[in-house]
């Protein structure tokens, strides 16, 4: 009875779905009577022409109206089928209605467009009663065929044998009953029930039943082995995924669920990856087909990622992956890839593919197995890998849509070199500046890795530039990403094998080698350029290709020379990009010269000695650490000077800030290696030496603002006042702070003038004071103004530690206490400080050193009444007061008679 029930429903649905086909044709059929016979006016009233059509069909002339009428009738034959309605059939469920509501034609522009509007809201009835009972009918046909199955188990009515046999009648049934009502001319006749498609729905059912049944007589009942029931699933599989050709994605989708699941489904004792993976390449090439004939890109990135997963899953979780299926599957990926789901219009549809992400990604990691895995290193795994590392390349060349490709294989051929370096197991040992440990890892002989470098270098070089020139004038993302794995993969692997096998200190071999490249690729990134519309712009491409050279050439050089000299040659090269700005505009050039600053920065931070500590000589200043130092900054000076007269732009002030940089850092090396005796390590700093720096760092301000009045730069001005910023910093915190010898009882030397004080104290205080004159009108108020600030602070500690030291001798430590003359001798010089002070503000017109003076001044009043007053007695107490008052009694004289002359200027002035 049940049977029954389900047999009847069907025939129901197609005797509604072919009454509904029959309603619909003789609608439009009215609806063309009705504009050849009443023509409705705009205002909704009928016009002449319906009064001259209904007398013209009563007059003698009314046979034009009946072959009017007639011609009518043949414009819609009452033929079961339409031309019309069988290509909205074959179309599915996403083809749009071929027909229109008939009133519309009645009806008014505003009527019509309301309609519209009113029937694409959201109906909660069209919902329930299309799209809702068709799915949930559907569902109900598929669990029907599964509790049929089970209640004639647990009845016991049938036999296995018989139950298989209905559940499989069911399946072709439903397949069958939708394919027929599809035949009969069905179509959505509902807006927005395009999801409610009845022949998809039964046709997806039937599969659901088949794939149960197959699954059953296997795994249950084990009527038919494994090999059959591979192939009957497999064959259900792929004709659901044929059948979505007139019934839509989503059964397209359900079909290759099920033929991915099918090997998970049916297990073997003895598994043949070539089976599976065989298999798997029909499933995919049929679904590569079918989706490139409707352009279902979702449909075949669901097929590439599951045959991705599969092919995970093997390398996972095989004893011993077979490369040689491994080598298969991914070529067959690529072939589908390229030859089918590309392989169609590949001029319309240029540009980037998102499908081919997927196909990306699980190629790119079985080739990195294929390199890396040691099982396969005896077996040419790695030659298999290069075979797919090519077929990857070569897709993207004939295919350039699928561009992910390349970056999977880049990427793959990259991480395996990179694996074999002794940098995958290094450890570097930082307080040391050159201290590797390595440890050799290689899964394949010397010779032959070598020999597969060579052969993916060259690859990657070739297709790279080829590929770039062929597609710079048209496509900026392909030339661009061409280029730049041209480039870096051949760079890479020439290091890898260098660094594996090759002399890490000096190897001319591959030197040689990295010099080759530095020729081709600048001679590439030439010729890229000669294509480029314009010509010889300089894009992306061309500026990749240009880079990979400047690598090139760090990488030969440090192949080829010991420390010293690549650290120098380094700095030095910077010049050639530069000139080369005479002949060519790219704008990679200028950077490629800030590129040598990095690199030579990068150098000095890993070994400042240049050579090596124990290399250094400790001879003052004629060692290593001049050229190492003076070489770079002159290049980089020279390198600025140039672009500054071609192309003037932001590498030229990196170039500038590189230069004053490395003369800074050259002079401070060469203190600090002459102030330790020719060893340069991480030992405290001395005041001398800190004194010696905050000197270099105040001449370097001076400089540079002397470099920027003649030629104007931003990195010069505000690198003079980043220079004077620190110095005053530096005076602060270290000469008045933490490295003054009352703090520290530093040695201030036996020399009575020239000694600690005078390098530390009394020298920064005239540099500073100095260049705070130098600077006025030239740079901001307030760094002239600090500038003299820190010249007054630094001569007034010269002049009240020189009277300690006076007292005290070589170390002024304060633990050492203060006598009477000691304390008063203090009063006396602050107040003289103060009265310099007034007058040299008064005659350079220096308003910061009037408020030093007065705050000085201040300073030794407060110092009179509140300690001397207690400490000192007799007639030092008598002094102090005598002086004091004398000193601030002429200060007030001086005072008003520059107040005096100021009125009588002005009257001059206002004469003249």
């Amino acid at each position: 009875m049940d049977i029954f029930s389900i047999v009847g429903f069907v025939v129901l649905l197609v005797i509604v779905a072919r009454q509904r086909s029959q309603l619909a044709r003789i609608e439009r059929e009215l609806g063309a009577l009705r504009q050849l016979i009443v023509p409705t006016a705009a205002d909704g009233t009928q016009g002449s022409a319906e009064v001259a059509g209904s007398v013209a069909a009563l007059s003698p002339s009314g046979r034009e109206a009946d072959e009017t009428m007639a011609a009518g009738q043949e414009e819609f034959p009452r033929t079961p089928v339409s031309e019309d309605e069988a290509t909205e059939a074959t179309a599915g469920p996403w083809a749009q209605a071929a027909t229109e509501d008939v009133s519309a034609v009645s009806e008014p522009a505003g009527a019509n467009d309301a309609k519209t509007a009113e029937t694409k809201k959201p109906d909660i009835e069209t919902a329930l009663g299309t799209r809702w009972a068709v799915w949930v009918g559907g569902v109900a046909l598929a669990l029907g065929g599964l509790f049929l199955v089970r209640y004639s188990i647990e009845a016991g009515i049938f036999g296995p044998g018989v139950r298989l046999a209905m559940a499989a009648i069911l399946g072709v049934v439903l397949t069958g009953a939708g394919e027929f009502i599809r035949r009969t001319g069905f179509k959505v006749p509902i807006e927005g029930a395009g999801g409610a498609y009845i022949p998809a729905i039964l046709t997806a059912a039937g599969a659901f039943t088949l794939f149960g049944t197959v699954y059953a007589a296997h795994g249950i009942y084990g009527f038919i082995g494994p090999s059959v029931a591979f192939v009957l699933l497999g064959l259900v599989g792929v004709a659901t995924i044929a059948a979505a050709l007139v019934h839509g994605q989503a059964l397209a989708g359900i079909g290759l669920l099920g033929a991915l699941a099918t090997p998970i489904l049916i297990s073997s004792q003895s598994p043949s990856p070539w089976t599976l993976f065989g298999y798997l390449a029909v499933v995919l090439a049929a679904t590569g087909f079918i989706a490139r004939i409707r352009r279902w890109s979702l449909l075949m990135a669901a097929a590439f990622t599951g045959v991705g997963l599969w092919i995970v899953l093997y390398m996972v979780e095989a004893p011993m992956p077979g490369f040689g299926v491994l080598v298969f599957i991914n070529l067959v990926v690529l072939a589908v890839l390229g030859l089918v789901w590309l392989g169609s219009e590949p001029e319309a549809r240029a540009g980037f593919d998102l499908v081919s992400i997927a196909p990306a990604i699980f190629v790119a990691a079985a080739t990195l197995v294929l390199f890396a895995e040691p099982r396969f290193a005896d077996l040419g795994g790695p030659w298999s890998a290069a075979l797919v590392v090519a077929a990857m390349i070569g897709t993207v060349a004939f295919r350039p849509q699928a561009l992910p490709i390349l970056y999977g294989a880049a990427l793959a051929t990259l991480f395996a070199f990179l694996k074999i370096t002794p940098l995958a197991e290094a450890s570097i040992d930082l307080s040391g500046y050159a201290t590797v440990d390595t440890m050799p890892v290689t899964v394949v002989s010397d010779g032959e890795m070598i020999r597969i470098g060579i052969v993916l270098g060259l690859l990657f070089l070739c297709a790279g530039l080829w590929s770039a020139r062929r597609h710079v004038a048209t496509s900026l993302a392909q030339s661009a990403s061409w280029a730049a794995w041209a480039a870096a993969v051949p760079l890479v692997i020439a290091m890898s094998l260098w660094v594996t096998f090759g002399d890490i200190d000096r190897d001319f071999a591959y030197a040689t080698v990295a010099l080759a490249l530095l020729a081709i690729l600048a001679i590439g990134g030439e010729w890229i350029a000669k294509a480029e519309e314009p010509s010889l712009t300089g894009g992306p491409a061309v500026s990749f290709a240009l880079a990979g050279a400047g690598l090139a050439t760090v990488l030969m050089l440090h192949m080829a020379f010991g420390s010293a000299l690549t650290t120098i040659l380094l700095g030095a090269a910077a010049v050639v990009p530069a000139l080369a700005t005479r002949w060519r505009s790219y704008p990679v050039l200028g950077w490629l010269a800030v590129g040598a600053v990095v690199a030579v920065l990068a150098r000095i931070a890993f070994d400042p000695t240049i050579v090596g500590a124990e290399f250094l000589s400790r001879t003052p200043v004629f060692n290593w650490l001049l050229p190492g130092y003076a070489v770079p900054a002159l290049a980089f000076g020279f390198a600025a000077w140039q672009l500054a007269r071609t192309t003037n732009g932001r590498p030229r002030l990196a170039m500038e800030a590189g230069a004053a940089l490395f003369a800074l850092l050259g002079v401070a090396m060469l203190v600090r290696h002459a102030m330790h005796g020719g060893v340069i390590d991480d030992g405290p700093v001395t005041l001398a030496e800190q004194a010696i720096y905050t000197l270099i760092t105040l001449g370097a301000g001076a400089i540079l603002i002397s470099i920027d009045m003649r030629s104007p730069s931003s990195v010069l001005r505000y690198g003079s006042l980043i220079a004077g910023v620190l110095s005053a910093l530096t005076i602060v915190s270290q000469h008045l702070g933490i490295l003054n010898p009352l703090f520290t009882d530093e040695s201030t030397g036996r020399i009575p003038v020239f000694n600690l004080l005078f390098l530390a104290y009394l020298l920064p205080a005239a540099a500073a004071g100095a260049l705070a004159y130098y600077a006025r009108g030239k740079r901001p108020k307030w760094y002239s103004a600090m500038l003299a600030l820190m010249g007054a602070l630094l001569a007034f500690a010269y002049a009240s530690l020189s009277v300690r030291r006076f007292f005290k001798g070589e170390f002024i430590g304060l633990w050492s206490g203060m006598g009477q003359v000691e304390t008063y001798s203090y009063s006396a010089l602050w107040l003289l400080l103060g009265v310099v002070l007034l007058v040299v503000g008064v005659r350079v017109g220096s308003y910061v050193l009037r408020v030093a003076s007065a705050a000085l001044i201040a300073i030794a009043v407060l110092k009179v009444f509140l300690f001397d007053m207690s400490e000192l007695e007799g007639v030092l107490r008598a002094l102090s007061f005598i002086g004091l008052g004398a000193v601030l009694i002429g200060i007030g004289l001086f005072y008003q008679r520059l107040l005096a002359r100021a009125p009588q200027r002005e009257s001059a002035s206002g004469k003249g």
